[in-house]
C-alpha cells in the first residue's frame, strides 16, 4: 500500500495553527453549502486551471497548483500563505485597474459575477494572459462580503493569436490604402481624404484647396532612362512633396505620375504659392547625373462642388498648365 505524504505542521505555531484550522473550516463549510445548493458557482463548465477560493477577511487565496504553474512556479516556491496581492501585484499596468474595477463591483453587489481578461507577469517576467470568473458566495449579516470562488483559464495561447490577427489585419488595411512604391495614400484612400476634408469645410465654414500635380514628360523619361529610374523619379518627387506641405495637409498618387494634394484652411491664393514652391524645389533638384525633371500643377478651391468635378477643376488647370509650356502652375 502506497504511503500517504502527510503536511509538516511542526514548524507553525499555535496562532498559525488556528488560523490554518479556521480558514479550513470556512473552506470546508462553504464547499458543502456549494455542494447542497447542486450550482457550484452556478457554472456549468470548470476553468482550464481549476477553481480559486478567496477568503475576503483574512486576504488568503486557496487554487489549483496549475494556476502557478503556469506562470512558472513549484509549488516550494510558494510562502505557506498565498495572500491576494500575491497575483495583484503581478498584474500588468495596462489591466490593473480594470481588473479590480470588475471585482469590485461583484463585491458591492453591483454585478452578478467578476469577469475579466487581463495579463499576469510570469516569473521569467514574461506576460500570461487569464481568464477569471468568479462571484462572491458569502456574505455576513450586514451584506458584507466574507467568501468568493471563481475559475481562472489560461488563454494566453489564443490571445497571442488575435493579436497575430490584428496585426495582420492592420498590415492589411494600411496596405489596401497606400501605394506601393511611394508609400502614400493610393487614389481610394485619397479621394476618401477629400470628402473628410470636404465636409470639415462645410462644418466650420473654412476654406479648402487643392492641387493636382503631374511630372512632365514622364512617358520619355521611362523610355530613355528605363523604368527603374522613372520609379526613383517618382519616389523623390512624393518627397519633395511631403517635405514642402504641413502635417494637417495630405498627398495621394491618384495616377500614374500624378499627386493629388489636400490643403485644409488653405485660400486658393495661399494654395497656389505652396505649389510655386514645390514646382521650384523638383525644377533645382538633381536626379542623379545631372538629370533634371519638371512639375506642372493645377489648384481650385472648394465652391459647394461634388468630390469629382472638384478634382476635375484642378485637372483641368493643371492640363492648361501643360498647354502652356509645362513647368508651371495653373490657377
Amino acid at each position: 500500500m502506497r504511503e500517504v505524504n502527510k503536511l509538516d505542521y511542526s514548524n507553525y505555531t499555535k496562532e498559525q495553527l488556528i488560523e490554518i484550522i479556521d480558514e479550513l473550516m470556512m473552506l470546508n463549510k462553504q464547499l458543502l453549502l456549494e455542494k447542497e445548493q447542486e450550482a457550484r458557482l452556478d457554472f456549468a463548465w470548470t476553468g482550464n486551471l481549476g477553481n480559486w477560493y478567496f477568503n475576503i477577511k483574512t486576504g488568503n487565496v486557496v487554487f489549483n497548483p496549475l494556476k502557478v504553474a503556469a506562470l512558472g512556479y513549484s509549488m516550494d516556491e510558494l510562502p505557506r500563505t498565498v495572500s491576494y496581492n500575491f497575483f495583484t501585484d503581478k498584474l500588468h499596468p495596462d489591466d490593473y485597474m480594470s481588473t479590480m474595477k470588475a471585482m469590485k463591483l461583484n463585491m458591492e453587489g453591483k454585478s452578478e459575477v467578476y469577469e475579466c481578461e487581463y495579463r499576469i507577469m510570469a516569473k521569467d517576467g514574461s506576460w500570461k494572459w487569464f481568464y477569471d470568473r468568479g462571484k462572491v458566495t458569502q456574505r455576513d449579516a450586514y451584506g458584507n462580503p466574507e467568501f468568493a470562488a471563481g475559475i481562472v483559464f489560461d488563454i494566453t495561447e489564443k490571445k497571442e493569436k488575435e493579436i497575430m490577427l490584428e496585426s495582420e489585419n492592420k498590415i492589411l488595411e494600411e496596405q489596401s490604402i497606400t501605394d506601393g512604391l511611394t508609400g502614400i495614400k493610393n487614389r481610394g484612400a485619397i479621394i476618401e481624404e477629400l470628402k473628410s476634408k470636404i465636409n470639415q469645410s462645410l462644418n466650420y465654414k473654412s476654406p479648402l484647396s487643392i492641387a493636382m500635380f503631374d511630372i512632365d514628360k514622364f512617358k520619355e523619361i521611362n523610355d530613355t532612362k528605363g523604368h527603374v529610374f522613372g520609379d526613383k523619379v517618382i519616389k523623390e518627387v512624393v518627397n519633395i512633396i511631403s517635405r514642402n506641405i504641413r502635417g494637417v495637409d495630405s498627398v495621394g498618387r491618384y495616377g500614374g505620375e500624378e499627386f493629388l494634394v489636400i490643403l485644409p484652411n488653405t485660400s486658393k491664393e495661399s494654395a497656389y504659392f505652396v505649389c510655386e514652391r514645390i514646382r521650384a524645389k523638383i525644377e533645382e533638384f538633381d536626379f542623379g547625373e545631372g538629370f533634371k525633371v519638371t512639375l506642372s500643377g493645377g489648384v481650385a478651391d472648394y465652391n459647394d462642388e461634388g468630390v469629382i468635378e472638384f478634382i476635375d477643376i484642378a485637372d483641368k488647370k493643371l492640363y492648361e498648365a501643360k498647354n502652356s509650356g509645362r513647368n508651371r502652375i495653373g490657377i
